[in-house]
């Protein structure tokens, strides 16, 4: 487990085999699941037919693995992919693996992968072979996830905002404790590690105990300690604690 508690995730994406219009939605579903510690995509990068991904790569800082067709009808990707995921598997660094691809060839791996203890979960198109999705523990249709990605574009601050409110809500319900509370620490962890690149003066807060001050879904408790320090705790918002602030 990752030392925030949570499942480290091998995310491997078949590129020739899934759209790139998809990969914003597709972390974000991910990153309920577990933490995407490793984020390769596989595909014959000098191809023109993967440009569309490459933006995305450096965005999500996914490492592009350069496979080239050998042989005219062979799929060298699924190869490479399949050798990897086992290198990933005896390395011992990771509890499960995220297979974006709607291709049958994966359907021995993900069972071995589940063999072997791994927790494996499928994302692709619905005309994927049923072998393949019951191989899974569970298998994610990325039409949904196009529907995500096709909504009505928003600037950069109003997406990240969006982004923020999902990943904060996310994390205050995975690591709350028994009193219902969950420590602001472990929401800043999981924040951090979800979206690196992000800067919270640019939503109006220096510090994330600061920012959390402002957000009208969420409860603050402050619990100081002998020693002066004061440790910050949060809650999702009940809609009845929401009524009663608006009136």
């Amino acid at each position: 487990m990752s030392q925030i508690g949570r499942n480290r995730l091998a995310v491997l994406i078949d590129a020739d085999n899934a759209q790139a219009a998809i990969c914003e939605a597709l972390l974000a579903e991910i990153s309920k699941l577990g933490v995407s510690t490793i984020k390769r995509a596989y595909g014959d990068w000098t191809t023109p037919n993967l440009a569309p991904w490459k933006e995305h790569l450096l965005r999500h800082a996914i490492h592009p693995v350069q496979q080239f067709s050998y042989t005219q009808g062979k799929n060298a990707t699924d190869s490479a992919l399949i050798i990897d995921a086992m290198d990933l598997l005896y390395s011992g660094n990771v509890e499960g693996f995220c297979l974006i691809s709607s291709d049958s060839d994966f359907t021995r791996l993900a069972a071995r992968l589940r063999e072997s203890g791994m927790l494996v979960y499928g994302f692709g198109e619905d005309k994927t072979p049923q072998p393949f999705m019951s191989a899974c523990d569970k298998f994610i249709y990325s039409e949904g996830l196009r529907k995500v990605a096709e909504m009505p574009q928003e600037n950069d601050r109003e997406k990240e905002a969006r982004v923020l409110k999902t990943q904060i809500l996310t994390a205050v319900k995975a690591y709350k404790q028994q009193d219902g509370w969950t420590p602001l620490t472990l929401v800043g962890n999981h924040i951090y590690k979800s979206m690196p690149q992000l800067e919270l003066r640019n939503h109006g807060a220096a510090k994330l105990g600061i920012l959390v001050n402002k957000l009208d879904y969420l409860e603050v408790d402050r619990r100081p300690t002998k020693g002066g320090i004061v440790h910050f705790f949060v809650r999702k918002k009940s809609s009845a604690s929401s009524q009663q602030k608006a009136g």
